[in-house]
This record gives structure tokens, sequence and C-alpha cells, in this order.
């Protein structure tokens, strides 16, 4: 690839608050785990180191998903979505992605919608 990670952030349309939406999907299965927040440098890091970055919005802080729990995400792929508002890190979990201990963040509170089955 020739094009920079410089060049690559730049097609990013961060908010307001400098922020894009990261989801977070195992890249084999395809399921979705976490959704989280990242600015440009925590997704420099992430497109440049191999493990996925994140900032804390709460903490106003960085954060490396697994450097106090053990549970890491190697990156596998990442990818922009077609209005460039939201990036999507397919990872390799290494235990669990949720702060709560479980596989995935999606798993807690199901909205029971009508579906177009039913």
């Amino acid at each position: 690839m020739t094009e920079s990670v410089d060049d690559r952030i730049a097609r990013v349309r961060f908010d307001d608050s400098g922020l894009v939406a990261a989801i977070i999907q195992q890249w084999d299965t395809r399921e979705v785990l976490m959704l989280a927040w990242m600015d440009a440098e925590a997704l420099r890091r992430t497109l440049t180191t191999g493990r996925v970055t994140f900032w804390s919005r709460s903490r106003g802080e960085y954060w490396r998903k697994g450097d106090t729990s053990g549970h890491i995400q190697l990156v596998r792929g990442a990818r922009l979505d077609c209005d460039g508002d939201a990036v999507l890190i397919e990872v390799d979990q290494v235990g669990a992605a949720c702060h709560t201990g479980t596989r995935t963040c999606f798993d807690a509170d199901d909205l029971h919608p009508q579906t177009a089955l039913s």
C-alpha cells in the first residue's frame, strides 16, 4: 500500500469532539463484540501497532484493550464505512471483550423488536 497512515486517517469524518465510533468485530465469526471511540491518535496507534487503542471519553485518556485485563484485541483488518463516520476493526479477541467479563457487550439487554419474520 502506497497510501500513508496520515492519508488513511484523513479520510475519516470525526465528530465535533474529534471522535469516531469504532465497531469491534471478531474477524472469523463476524460476531460484533463492542463499540468504543477513537480519536485520530487512537486510530493511528491501532493501524500501526497491531493492537486496538481507544479514547476514553469518561477518563480523558487512551486505553489499549487488554493492558489490565489480559483480554487483548489483535488487529486483523480495518475498514471505513461508506460515509466515513464509523470504522470497523476486525480483531482476534483473546478473552472477554466486554468490561463486564462477557464475550460481547451486546448480550445484556434484548429489546425484543418486531421482526420481519414475526
